[in-house]
């Protein structure tokens, strides 16, 4: 069972993944730069993904998109 789930978490994730670097490739370069912090919110969430997977990654990555608007916070914000 564990074997399915592994599976399952690991398809998440690669397709998750490809959804960033699609939006990093082919939607990033045309908007203006505009982060407030570093990484960037995409690198923040292939890095999130990578270390916790696609449900804790998915979801912190979520937060800080949610945090990156002109009343949030700004700078240096790693993934914990």
């Amino acid at each position: 069972m564990t074997f399915l789930w592994n599976g399952i978490k690991s398809i998440l994730s690669a397709f998750f993944l490809l959804l960033i670097k699609a939006y990093q490739y082919l939607i990033s370069p045309i908007l203006p730069n505009s982060c407030r912090y570093t990484p960037t919110c995409s690198q923040y969430g292939v890095e999130a993904i990578k270390r916790y997977g696609p449900f804790k990654g998915g979801w912190l990555t979520l937060k800080r998109i949610a945090r990156c608007n002109p009343w949030g916070g700004h700078g240096h914000d790693p993934v914990p």
